[in-house]
């Protein structure tokens, strides 16, 4: 749907371009960059859905294992800081891709549904 598309591959290096902003120093306190990045895309995703209520079940199962998908890939990535308290620049970050991935998502069940 989503993961084998250009858009994605976009995305992931552009989280890779980003990398150097999650060598700083972590927090002192706040959520971890782990927590952040499940709640941030988990939120963007439940507004996706909310948005477009003529997904079929079966389109919105193909959508919980795209994400389950891009989770994986974003922890791979950011495995080494996941535990680390979020900087208010990481957690910016990690808002901007969390829209970025429901943009992709938006367009997707666009195409699905026309």
């Amino acid at each position: 749907m989503v993961t084998d598309k250009p858009g994605y591959e976009h995305l992931i290096q552009f989280l890779t371009e980003h990398l150097a902003l999650f060598e700083t120093a972590s927090s002192a306190d706040g959520k971890t960059i782990g927590e952040l990045l499940e709640e941030s895309i988990a939120e963007q995703i439940i507004t996706l859905c909310t948005q477009h209520t003529s997904l079929e079940m079966n389109h919105r199962s193909m959508i919980i294992r795209e994400v389950d998908g891009i989770m994986y890939d974003f922890q791979e990535v950011l495995s080494s800081v996941l535990e680390k308290n979020a900087t208010t620049q990481q957690a910016e970050l990690i808002n901007e891709i969390s829209l970025l991935i429901k943009n992709l998502f938006d367009t997707a069940i666009a195409d699905l549904l026309d």
